[in-house]
């Protein structure tokens, strides 16, 4: 048995520095959706993706459901995401060798030289050896330069029997590894929400074309009817004067709703992976559906157990706790096993065996300073990690109760301009009516016109508002992806 406390040093350091470098990896990992209000894949790699189809002169028709399914597969944040996830499991791959026996195969040849006086063996040593040779003096010929052909092929063996570090740093390694899996999962959770608002903002500005235009035909209609009423005498210039400014405005508004919807296509078609230039038709309505009441506390549970960024986090903690173990541990005594078997040929003059079987055992001694170090600093990272912890409760808990008054908020506001729109529509009727026999001018009408187009559009925001809202109740609760489709009525 042998005491080696300088190769326990370097095995034990090379040990502690990949599992660090594992734990790191998880630290360094992408930030999801920190800038919201950030439209650059630079910003924000969720606004962006690897483009995977060319333009094709079909329209492509797109779902909700199609559009999500893209994101997930081409979207630029996640796939950082799952590359992540691939390097620490790569990592965690490598570090399992600390635990495996290593197995090495040498075959060294060559023709070597000797000199016996640099060896020791000077004239005197080699005079005493004369007696064993025939005639009790040495060989005509004999030299100090000896020559020879040597061939050994050799098998190596290395095992690690105990280690404190490698064991702590096997479970720092699979924490790590299981929170670059739930960083991963709360990646395809911010896809399944930037591409679901967007397609829902390309809907609501699909809305606003829709009703820009039917707004701009009526406007035409008066248009024509005070046009051909004043070449008839009927009603003032004034009258017509009117309705062509109207008409002009709801141009305008069209202009600029048409404007919008083809800068959110863009947006939602870089989020997917669908080229900029392609043409897409999006086939679903926005939805609508009242969601069922729920407690903050009914909420917040859910939220405890299906978050993504909280577990991510709770193993983020195990793995600091485990690196504290780690430091902690490196006071313990390291066993390894070496051992190798070979066969040495020497000039062709026959072949023999030669082996090597090591046990040794390591202690640290005279290191106190650095360990110490070393756990103060991991006991200072482990305490941060675990104080982040309980913050994220707390906020998980903000977030919760913020996100039910949003979406109890956005509901009544649709409750609101669903009533405005019938009382628009209703008011505009009468107006007609009034207009046509003759009672009003077109002003009061112009004027209800644009009352009804006001309201439509509010109702169009609202109802895009109010889905949205669910979108962040279910994103915050951690089961967007599982229920997006239950939040909206889909």
């Amino acid at each position: 048995m042998v005491v080696n406390a300088c190769h326990h040093f370097d095995f034990e350091r090379k040990a502690i520095s990949l599992f660090l470098l594992i734990l790191l990896g998880v630290a360094a990992g992408p930030a999801f959706a920190q800038d919201q209000n950030s439209t650059s894949s630079a910003a924000n790699p969720f606004y962006g993706s690897v483009t995977v189809q060319p333009v094709t002169n079909e329209p492509l028709k797109l779902s909700l459901d199609d559009a999500i399914q893209r994101g997930l597969k081409n979207n630029l944040g996640l796939q950082e995401a799952e590359n992540g996830e691939r390097v620490l499991h790569a990592l965690k791959t490598e570090a399992i060798q600390e635990f495996l026996p290593t197995i090495r195969l040498t075959v060294a040849t060559g023709y070597y030289m000797h000199d016996l006086a640099a060896l020791g063996f000077g004239p005197s040593t080699i005079a005493k050896f004369s007696s064993s040779f025939p005639g009790g003096k040495l060989p005509a010929g004999f030299t100090n330069i000896t020559r020879d052909d040597l061939t050994e092929p050799q098998i190596h063996f290395t095992q690690v029997l105990f280690s404190g570090p490698v064991i702590q740093g096997w479970k720092a390694a699979g924490a790590a590894e299981r929170a670059a899996y739930f960083n991963k999962m709360s990646a395809r959770g911010e896809v399944v929400q930037q591409v679901a608002i967007a397609y829902l903002r390309a809907i609501a500005d699909q809305g606003q074309v829709e009703d820009a235009n039917a707004q701009l035909a009526q406007a035409q209609t008066l248009l024509d009817h005070e046009h051909a009423a004043h070449q008839a005498g009927v009603v003032a210039n004034l009258d017509e004067l009117r309705a062509r400014v109207q008409f002009e405005s709801q141009q305008q508004a069209l202009i600029a709703a048409q404007n919008q919807q083809a800068k959110d296509l863009i947006l939602l078609k870089r989020e997917i992976g669908v080229d900029p230039g392609q043409v897409i038709v999006l086939t679903d309505p926005a939805p609508y559906s009242d969601l069922a009441e729920q407690t903050p506390e009914e909420v917040r549970a859910v939220a405890y157990r299906s978050r993504q960024d909280y577990q991510n986090l709770q193993n983020q903690a195990v793995e600091y706790k485990a690196v504290h173990a780690v430091y902690r541990s490196e006071r313990l005594p390291t066993l390894s096993f070496n051992s190798y078997y070979g066969t040495s040929t020497v000039n062709g003059a026959g072949t023999h065996g030669d082996f090597n079987a090591v046990g040794t055992l390591n202690f640290p001694i005279f290191r106190e300073a650095r360990l110490r170090g070393d756990e103060d600093a991991s006991k200072a990272q482990m305490d941060s990690i675990n104080e982040q912890l309980d913050d994220l409760r707390n906020h998980i808990d903000e977030q919760v109760r913020a996100e039910l008054l949003d979406v109890n908020t956005t509901k009544q506001l649709v409750d609101v301009a669903r009533s405005n729109v019938e009382l628009a529509t209703r008011a505009l009727s009468d107006e007609t009516d009034r207009v046509n026999a003759g009672v009003d001018d077109n002003l009061p009408l112009v004027t209800a016109q644009a009352t009804l187009a006001s309201a439509e559009n509010n109702l169009v925001e609202s109802l895009y508002q109010y889905n949205v809202s669910k979108l962040l109740l279910a994103r915050v609760t951690g089961v967007l992806e599982q229920q997006y489709r239950v939040y909206l009525g889909h």
